[in-house]
């Protein structure tokens, strides 16, 4: 009876850590490097970001203002040169929080980049209308090829 109690951990315990290898492979393919509430275009939209100037144009805002001089505790995201830069913008929002903090996958099909985020929890009660205009830069594989991005709402 204990050499089956055995047997079956071990195999649960290599079901378990087949399924978390699965998932991190398919979030190899994409890496959030920033998401930002504010600051946003209008409507939404993407471009694909391909300086590193560019790049650091567009964060420098989202990590806040160092003085010159004075030695920097800010650490930005390194630049990936194997990978496609894409910056989104969802557009604009009246209230809630809008702020994409993790990809679960993503995948192309009909040049079209399908980008799955969790859903936002409804935050209930009476709210504080803010408008808010939020974006954030994610990567994808260089291969991809795609004319536009469309995001992809789960539970």
């Amino acid at each position: 009876m204990k050499s089956l109690l055995i047997a079956c951990t071990a195999i649960f315990m290599s079901c378990a850590s087949t399924s978390s290898q699965k998932s991190s492979a398919m979030q190899g393919n994409a890496e959030l490097l920033v998401s930002e509430s504010q600051g946003g275009a209008e409507t939404p939209g993407f471009r694909i970001i391909k300086e590193e100037k560019d790049f650091r144009n567009i964060i420098s805002g989202s990590f806040g203002i160092s003085e010159i001089g004075k030695e920097s505790y800010i650490k930005y995201p390194q630049f990936p040169k194997n990978k496609k830069v894409v910056l989104y913008n969802l557009g604009t929002f009246r209230s809630g929080s809008h702020k994409i903090e993790e990809i679960k996958s993503i995948s192309v099909k009909n040049q079209i980049l399908y980008v799955e985020v969790p859903a936002g929890e409804p935050s209930g009660g009476m709210e504080i209308q803010v408008i808010s205009s939020p974006w954030f830069i994610f990567t994808v594989p260089t291969d991809y090829k795609f004319t536009s991005v469309e995001l992809k709402y789960s539970k």
